[in-house]
C-alpha cells in the first residue's frame, strides 16, 4: 500500500483531502506546520507528499528542501493558493521533479486523480 503524506494547516481542506482519499488504497498520514511535516517524512518515508507552500513554523519550500537534503525519495506535489510565477518557480527550483497545484484551480478529484498518477497506480 503506497503512503502520501499530506501537509495542510487548514483543518477544513485537509479534512476535505483525508476524505477524498478513503477507499482509494492509499495509507494517508498528515501533518500541520512545516516541521510536523518534515518530522513525518523522516519517520514514514511516505511515496508521496502532498504540502502546502505557506505553512506554520516552517514553509513548504524549505520543508521539501530538507527532505531532498535528507535523502528521502518521496515524490513531491506543492498544492497552495499562490498563482505567481514566484512561488511556482521557488517551488519547482526547490523539487525538481515536483508537482504545482493551485487549490482553486482544481477539483478535490482532480487532486486524488493527479497524485494516483504520480504514484502509478489506477
Amino acid at each position: 500500500m503506497k503512503k502520501v503524506l499530506i501537509v495542510e494547516d487548514d483543518k477544513d481542506f485537509l479534512w476535505i483531502l483525508r476524505q477524498s482519499f478513503d477507499n482509494q488504497g492509499l495509507s494517508i498520514i498528515y501533518a500541520m506546520d512545516g516541521q510536523e511535516g518534515l518530522a513525518m517524512a523522516q519517520k514514514e518515508r511516505p511515496d508521496l507528499i502532498i504540502v502546502d507552500i505557506l505553512l506554520p513554523k516552517m514553509d513548504g519550500i524549505s520543508m521539501a528542501r530538507e527532505i531532498k537534503a535528507k535523502g528521502i525519495n518521496a515524490k513531491i506535489i506543492f498544492l497552495t493558493e499562490f498563482k505567481d510565477s514566484e512561488h511556482i518557480s521557488d517551488a519547482l527550483d526547490a523539487v525538481s521533479d515536483a508537482d504545482y497545484i493551485v487549490k482553486t484551480d482544481l477539483r478535490i478529484d482532480d487532486i486524488v486523480t493527479r497524485v494516483k498518477d504520480r504514484l502509478g497506480i489506477a
